[in-house]
């Protein structure tokens, strides 16, 4: 067992912590700067995330699937005239897979991968109700803003479930709107009023018990749950800009 649980950390550490290196990743050209940065978030993931081995596993091979499509994508796209002074790998009709277009592609796939891989750092291990009220109660971001914002984001998975229903239903009355291509986008057009509808009551229930509780009646509100932020916030956030610069210093001297 890890003596540090990410999920315990403040989200704003493992949101806004990350968003220096980011920020130097985007500006690298090379492969190994953010494949060492992209190894080392994967590894903290692993390590202090506490996530169950499927996940880890659909994390590291969507990737590596992204970035294979996405070298041989700029490999195939890329314009000849620009990388005619590198070597033709191959030819395929009017297709030409140079070295240097694969280079280039390698580089900004991996690029790609180490920003996806900081995103999830936190992403993986925060919910929304956390994040905001760590911004509600360190960035004083105002309450109104963020409960609402969380009050939206959270009609997503309502709608999800009010699909199933509509389409549970469909199918014990026996609505059908035939086989094909034609048939499919008609059923999923025949969602779409009950959705309105349900998405519709489920916003009037929102908006009366939010009112019913005083929202936005006073310029602060009381917190039930606290989220601290304390001496191990600041530790792993120094650890995670340190271990960024040992990656941007070991990629400087190979």
């Amino acid at each position: 067992m890890s003596v540090l649980d990410l999920r315990t950390v403040n989200p704003l550490v493992k949101v806004l912590g990350p968003i220096p290196v980011m920020i130097y990743v985007v500006t690298t050209r090379d492969v190994l700067t953010p494949a060492l940065v992209g190894l080392l978030a994967f590894a903290l993931l692993a390590l202090l995330g506490h996530q169950r081995p499927r996940v880890l596993a659909a994390v590291a091979l969507g990737t590596v699937a992204l970035v294979a499509v996405m070298t041989v994508s700029f490999g195939l796209l890329t314009d000849p005239a620009t990388v005619d002074d590198t070597t033709l790998l191959a030819r395929v009709g009017p297709l030409e897979v140079w070295s240097g277009a694969l280079a280039t592609g390698l580089a900004t796939a991996v690029r790609t991968a180490a920003l996806l891989l900081l995103v999830l750092l936190g992403g993986l291990t925060t919910s929304g109700a956390d994040l905001v009220r760590a911004m509600t109660q360190q960035l004083r971001l105002p309450y109104r803003v963020g409960y609402a914002a969380l009050a939206a984001l959270r009609f997503v998975p309502r709608f999800s479930h009010e699909l199933e229903v509509v389409r549970g239903a469909h199918r014990v009355r026996g609505v059908t709107a035939g086989r094909g291509p034609v048939g499919a986008v008609q059923r999923q057009a025949g969602y779409v009023v009950p959705l309105l509808a349900g998405g519709i009551r489920h916003a009037e229930r929102v908006s009366l018990a939010m009112e019913s509780r005083g929202f936005g009646a006073h310029p602060t509100r009381t917190e039930r749950v606290v989220v601290p932020f304390g001496a191990r916030d600041l530790v792993l956030l120094a650890v995670l800009w340190a271990g960024a610069a040992a990656c941007v210093l070991l990629a400087a001297s190979v």
